[in-house]
């Protein structure tokens, strides 16, 4: 497991029992530091400001202002906070709304605590995280998008013109499939470091800023 540089952490989340649970999980990662919480998107809102997190964890059915609001507001205030959504809601309205609101990744509450510490690093190192029970949903949706979306040319690529290396292929269609850096690393017998420096040659050469992105993309392109 690669090593910890430090995250700090927010929780907001409107049941208590789930709060603490969260907190005592997420205390026990190494790096990892909740450094405070809330159980409602107003007070989450103006404590964000204050401390200044590097990831909230955001419920969305709260009280005074709900998650998708409330990351709205975060993200217009200019933060560098990232903002992992955490619901058991997974219905395409509250996905969209939540992606649209800005947030950088979103996780069902049926994670493992082994996933959710791997979605928050993924996230915390500047990529998007989305959980396999919604993601396939949110592929569909962008590939709909119109070309322009993304600034695609209008042609479509084929095997035999692909910008890609063979290995930023292998790579490629591991994102597509939801798999996180470490378990394409683990997938291809290859370094944590060595994927990520092929992430961004893939991101450059398809003129995208992240992952989903790419994978929207690619298939977007036919590429995969």
């Amino acid at each position: 497991m690669a090593e910890d540089t430090g995250v700090t952490i927010y929780i907001a989340e409107d049941h208590e029992i789930t709060r603490v649970g969260l907190k005592l999980t997420l205390e026990q990662v190494p790096g990892f530091q909740v450094v405070g919480e809330s159980g409602d998107g107003t007070t989450c809102v103006d404590e964000v400001d204050r401390l200044k997190p590097d990831i909230v964890l955001m419920d969305i059915g709260m009280p005074a202002l709900d998650g998708i609001e409330a990351t709205r507001k975060i993200k217009a205030n200019g933060q560098n906070t990232k903002i992992i959504v955490l619901t058991s809601h997974d219905n395409d309205k509250d996905v969209f709304a939540a992606l649209g609101a800005g947030a950088d990744g979103y996780c069902l509450k049926e994670i493992s605590s082994n996933q959710l510490a791997m979605a928050i690093r993924t996230v915390h190192d500047g990529a998007a995280w989305l959980d396999p029970g919604v993601a396939p949903r949110v592929f569909r949706a962008c590939a709909a998008l119109p070309t322009s979306t993304f600034g695609e040319a209008t042609g479509r690529f084929s095997p035999g013109n692909s910008p890609l290396s063979a290995r930023e292929m292998d790579v490629l269609h591991l994102v597509v499939e939801g798999l996180s850096n470490q378990e394409i690393a683990t997938r291809l017998g290859l370094s944590v470091e060595t994927i990520k420096t092929h992430m961004r040659h893939i991101m450059e050469k398809l003129a995208v800023t992240d992952r989903t992105q790419a994978a929207v993309k690619a298939m977007r392109v036919g590429l995969v």
